[in-house]
């Protein structure tokens, strides 16, 4: 393994992967995108081409088509700016001012403890690639780059409508090789809070009870796949123990991005010290059960008790049991698997964090579907248990989904450019997500989109890496169906 930027100097594509290490140096948060976005405008700037920033931070930059290509169809090239900002507990990484570390292994591009931001890195630097070259024989493009993706597409919802001029649009957010994804889910965030009430500690000794080392990874793509719940699970932990033991909860922390699921959470218990040791066995015995029940589907589970410093203040008993009720009994995961396409989940929902730092319990959840009416159904169900236990929710991010259309223009030719260069045909799919096609495709009536992109797994977790290999034929997918539209 090689832990240093300057070995992407020896990748192909050259060009593309200059942007990406360029990119991965700059801190793109979501919502704090205005140093990547300044990178776009400067290159716009040096190639001398036209761009346009709309309120929200969008940026459009036109290119005119080569001489010979003077009569191609107008085509837009897209990808977001921002990245998910996950590291793992005890990384030092502070995603505001910290470069990337990147680390090459074999054939894989991976970060130091944190998230790569391949996702959607590669996209916007392939797109820059293009921008820059001289020798691709395309049509007139336009480049879009869009803002806070990750935390609710918001660049996609605020982007204007009318200024487009493309009848295709390419976008570079897939992160499955050999496929055209035609289609994905819309989603609606569901977040519900409650007052709490606290006392003052109990005498005894505090302790963290700590879940840790699961997958976790995207709460579309990957909410079929099995993987554990760390907030779930810690309320399941704390019923556990609570059922046996007197102690007294002071905190309850877990999840960090209402796309991801959960990998990490913990709580703050007071009690006596006497009981630690009957409280570390309880604990045991129940990561056993999570481990069985789990499998291979997330394999590296832990359940650990630390020292922690002795609270002033607990949570009342009643809000505590009423919190870890509501954590061990809100769903998480899918709901209905399609009818029509084999193996995509067609409605879902993600437990996606829990906080009460505050004098409230604040609880994040998000729900999916490709089939509006199950959405609303699904946010229906989560608001309702909420409500239930006193909770109010508000939901908020509703955005829509992108319907297939498999006989379009661009489609057929993606499919044509896509054997002719990589010698196999694609594989056409929906994705159980939210792509930005679905919302800037709403405002462009009779637009045609297709997303695709390189291998990259893990997104949204410190283990995000993306198959280097991958790029190039990537690129090569991209350009050749750039000079055939």
């Amino acid at each position: 393994m090689i832990p240093i930027m300057s070995t992407l100097d020896n990748l192909e594509p050259k060009a593309v992967w200059k942007h990406f290490a360029a990119l991965a140096a700059i801190p793109r948060a979501s919502e704090k995108e205005a140093a990547a976005r300044e990178y776009v405008l400067a290159l716009a700037g040096r190639l001398r081409l036209e761009s346009v920033q709309d309120p929200t931070g969008n940026v459009v930059v036109r290119k005119p088509a080569r001489p010979e290509r003077s009569g191609a169809v107008p085509a837009a090239i897209q990808g977001h700016l921002d990245m998910v900002c996950e590291k793992n507990e005890g990384t030092l990484h502070n995603f505001d001012t910290d470069p990337i570390r990147l680390v090459v292994d074999g054939d894989w591009l991976k970060a130091d403890g944190t998230t790569l931001g391949a996702d959607n890195g590669v996209g916007v630097a392939a797109a820059l690639a293009v921008m820059e070259s001289d020798t691709v024989a395309h049509g007139p493009l336009e480049f879009v780059f869009t803002v806070d993706e990750e935390s609710g597409l918001t660049g996609a919802s605020k982007f204007p409508g009318g200024l487009l001029k493309s009848k295709y649009f390419l976008n570079l957010d897939n992160e499955e090789e050999y496929t055209l994804c035609i289609g994905c889910a819309g989603g609606v965030n569901s977040v519900a809070r409650r007052k709490i009430e606290r006392r003052p500690a109990p005498s005894g000794e505090a302790c963290r009870i700590k879940i840790s080392g699961l997958a976790g990874g995207h709460s579309g793509v990957d909410i079929h796949r099995g993987r554990g719940n760390a907030v779930r699970i810690l309320g399941r932990a704390l019923l556990a123990v609570m059922d046996s033991l007197p102690l007294a909860i002071a905190e309850i922390q877990g999840g960090s991005k209402r796309n991801a699921i959960p990998r990490e959470a913990f709580a703050v218990v007071v009690l006596d010290s006497a009981l630690v040791p009957q409280l570390k066995s309880l604990l045991a015995a129940y990561a056993v059960e999570v481990e069985v029940d789990l499998g291979s589907f997330d394999p590296s589970l832990r359940v650990e008790v630390e020292t922690a410093a002795r609270p002033q203040q607990v949570i009342a008993d009643a809000d505590a049991v009423l919190i870890a009720n509501m954590l061990a009994s809100q769903h998480h995961g899918v709901l209905a698997m399609s009818p029509d396409v084999p193996g995509l989940v067609q409605t879902s929902t993600n437990l996606a964090i829990v906080d009460t730092k505050r004098g409230e319990v604040e609880i994040s959840t998000s729900q999916r579907s490709s089939i509006e009416s199950s959405k609303r159904a699904a946010a229906r169900m989560v608001a309702t248990v909420f409500e239930l236990a006193g909770f109010a929710v508000k939901q908020s991010g509703d955005y829509p989904g992108w319907k297939p259309e498999p006989a379009s223009d661009i489609v057929r030719k993606a499919r044509a450019v896509h054997q002719e260069v990589l010698g196999r045909p694609p594989e056409l799919i929906a994705m159980h997500a939210g792509l930005e096609c679905g919302v800037i495709g709403e405002k462009y009536p009779g637009m045609q989109m297709i997303s695709f992109g390189p291998h990259i797994v893990d997104v949204h977790s410190p283990s995000e890496r993306i198959k280097i290999s991958s790029v190039a034929r990537f690129y090569c997918l991209l350009t050749g169906l750039l000079e055939r539209l």
